[in-house]
């Protein structure tokens, strides 16, 4: 039951980011990205070659949804493996055995702390891929840092709306 829980809340963000996130136009340094919300709450006890598959499928549905070349794909893996990590760095071993890792399970400053270190990473990767030249690293920041306040924004109150139910 739980995995129908997690597909569905995939499904969901990857819907919400497709149909209505990107066709914002928010001054055109604003890209937000809620689709890794599900990414970010996967269960703690897959093995890592299922969270590298997981993270390979969403960055390669996004990638065909957006015609970005392999930009959220590479993303999405280097968020997943960087995720691992940081899960054994900052949540106790209690906190761990939780089978999901949301706001609920290991409580919200955590969450946040987690969940916007890797929103900056995905940001900042994606942005520098899709701008492929650092002539305009300071306009890549900017963007990296506006587009993960509104996405971090977006993926606190979607995770808090699905905490609720």
């Amino acid at each position: 039951m739980l995995w129908l829980r997690h597909i569905g809340q995939w499904l969901v963000a990857m819907v919400l980011q497709v149909l209505l996130i990107n066709q914002l136009q928010l001054g055109g340094v604003c890209h937000p990205f809620i689709y890794i919300l599900p990414l970010l709450t996967m269960p703690i006890t897959l093995p890592r070659w299922a969270d590298m598959l997981v993270g390979l499928a969403a960055g390669l549905l996004m990638d065909v949804f957006c015609n970005s070349l392999g930009v959220h794909t590479a993303a999405c893996i280097m968020l997943m493996y960087a995720r691992r990590p940081l899960i054994s760095l900052w949540f106790s071993d209690t906190e761990r055995l939780t089978d999901t890792l949301n706001m609920r399970a290991v409580g919200i400053a955590p969450f946040i702390k987690y969940a916007s270190v890797l929103v900056v990473a995905h940001h900042l990767l994606v942005f520098f891929l899709t701008a492929w030249t650092m002539q305009l690293w300071w306009y890549t920041l900017l963007t990296t840092l506006i587009s993960s306040i509104i996405s971090l924004a977006l993926i606190l109150g979607y995770a808090l709306i699905e905490d609720k139910r």
